[in-house]
């Protein structure tokens, strides 16, 4: 469940969870599977990460049992799956302050984690499947004016852009992928892209140009113009030639900055100010705090969401026994456990 922001100020938890992508909501299903309460804390106002922020009607093709999904049923798929343990999720709230401190003496060490917006969350381990860490879009400058009146960065619903005239900016797998899925619904899409080569996987291009997509090569956007909301846009090509597009929705998909922000100052070892170096435990530097997903790294490290599920499973199985030494690293198979309660068989 979602806590709102006047219920947030102090939780308690055995694990925290610092990530509600893939990994960090499989984290939250298997803590439950193994009686462990746990909060999830995410900087976005939705779960999911980027499989959610920036290709949710994107088809993914590599996770285990299913031929296709779309990156927003995963999402759900993974919320349904972890649903019955109640898992505790505080969505926009970015993690920033660690303090670490024994509260028995001779005990192990408990963390409080402090978030951007004033919520406290006290936990005996953190697992930290963040990702890229914490991902700002790259504006677009023009129309800056416009952002959430027309102007998106990411599409988050497709029926939005029904019956409408949209550019989209960029050359990238993003720009393609929306391209391909809002032309049967918009009025019109044109692509605008500032270089004649792409970005984007080769069969992605070729099949939104099969589909008619208008797609405008060696222009930048010069100026974006309306009244309160988008209206037109105007566009630059390589000779100063100019050429006005009307529209009423614009997406600027030129990709994003991401780092680790505050996590950096959390003592635990990162490589290049990116990635956090594991053994096989999932385990960092600093006991009790273990790393799953993108954002870990090991020699023969393979970054897939699949990966990220049994990296997720592994990290809190070590946080239980980390907790509890008597747990059992291996917890045995679910087909020997009993459902929780409200799950469905």
């Amino acid at each position: 469940m979602s806590v709102p922001d006047d219920d947030a100020r102090a939780v308690d938890a055995d694990i925290l969870v610092v990530g509600a992508g893939p990994a960090g909501l499989f984290a939250a299903y298997y803590a439950g599977f193994r009686d462990l309460s746990v909060v999830v804390v995410d900087s976005l106002p939705e779960p999911g990460g980027q499989v959610n922020a920036m290709y949710p009607e994107k088809e993914i093709f590599d996770i285990a049992g299913f031929p296709s999904v779309r990156g927003r049923d995963l999402v759900e798929r993974l919320l349904e799956q972890a649903a019955p343990y109640d898992p505790i999720h505080l969505l926009g709230h970015r993690a920033e302050e660690l303090a670490r401190y024994t509260p028995v003496e001779g005990g192990p060490e408990r963390f409080t984690v402090t978030t951007h917006r004033g919520a406290r969350v006290d936990a005996k381990s953190v697992i930290i499947t963040g990702g890229i860490g914490h991902f700002t879009p790259r504006p677009l400058p023009a129309a800056a004016e416009f952002e959430g009146k027309g102007l998106a960065y990411f599409v988050r619903e497709l029926d939005e852009y029904a019956g409408s005239d949209v550019v989209i900016v960029g050359g990238g797998d993003s720009a393609f992928d929306w391209a391909r899925a809002l032309h049967p619904l918009a009025s019109s899409v044109t692509l605008v892209h500032r270089r004649a080569t792409f970005r984007a996987h080769p069969g992605t291009v070729e099949s939104v140009r099969e589909a008619g997509v208008e797609i405008v090569t060696g222009a930048q956007v010069g100026s974006v113009r309306g009244n309160g909301s988008i209206e037109a846009v105007d566009i630059v090509d390589s000779e100063q030639r100019t050429r006005t597009l009307r529209c009423q929705r614009v997406i600027a998909a030129l990709g994003f900055t991401a780092n680790l922000g505050p996590l950096l100052q959390w003592g635990v070892e990162v490589h290049g100010r990116r990635h956090i170096p594991v053994p096989p435990t999932m385990r960092t530097n600093v006991d009790g705090i273990f790393a799953a997903g993108d954002i870990n790294d090991y020699p023969g490290k393979v970054r897939l969401i699949a990966v990220g599920f049994g990296e997720a499973a592994t990290a809190v199985s070590n946080a239980a026994h980390h907790i509890d030494p008597e747990r059992p690293v291996f917890p045995g198979h679910s087909t020997d456990t009993p459902l929780p309660h409200g799950a469905a068989a």
